[in-house]
């Protein structure tokens, strides 16, 4: 309100002066309607917006969690097959390096008898002594006797044998050699079964 509406109002010339500025000094923070509705509509359209960006950004949260998560199960998953072959691995080489040193030495053919050996029933005990192997080498020799070199049976007969003898004393030294390869035992192993089926 300006001084004269003040004096109108039966204010005197003194208190309508006053009056009137302050009245213009509270004026000066006033705002208009119009402006403050705007105002006041920008600030609530702000707090929707924060709280709706909230809600969103919860929600990737939560989506890039399920997806971190996903991930290292798969990756663990797939450390744990790895672990799995690298164990089969280092098992297999174990049974293959036990079978080789068992066998070193006594058979006509190592890769051949190794072959016949079912590394799936060989195992170790906590010293790491094979298990299984030595029944299985047992069994095959039993079996397949001309597949192993046999211990040296050279023997020295010093008694006459019956019947007529031209030359000599009557007396002789037979020997039974040794096989040195596989053909060698397999014709030897076959010569013995003939001869002791006479």
């Amino acid at each position: 309100m300006n001084k004269e509406q003040f004096i109108a109002l039966g204010f005197t010339e003194e208190q309508a002066k006053k009056a009137a500025e302050a009245s213009q000094e509270e004026l000066k923070s006033y705002v208009e309607k119009q402006k403050f509705d705007t105002v006041s509509d920008e600030n609530k359209n702000l707090k929707t917006t924060v709280k709706e960006n909230a809600a969103q950004l919860e929600t990737l949260k939560k989506s890039v969690d399920e997806e971190v998560k996903k991930q290292i199960a798969d990756i663990q998953v797939e450390n744990a097959e790895k672990l799995k072959q690298q164990q089969e691995q280092i098992n297999n080489m174990k049974v293959e390096n036990a079978i080789k040193l068992a066998i070193k030495g006594k058979t006509q053919d190592d890769d051949l008898v190794a072959s016949l050996i079912d590394k799936g029933k060989v195992s170790f005990d906590d010293t790491g002594k094979p298990i299984g192997l030595d029944d299985q080498l047992k069994s095959l020799n039993e079996s397949k006797a001309f597949l192993f070199k046999q211990e040296d049976t050279t023997k020295t007969n010093t008694d006459p044998k019956p019947g007529f003898h031209v030359g000599g004393d009557g007396k002789s030294n037979q020997q039974q050699s040794k096989p040195t390869n596989l053909f060698e035992a397999v014709a030897s192993h076959f010569q013995n079964t003939a001869n002791s089926q006479k």
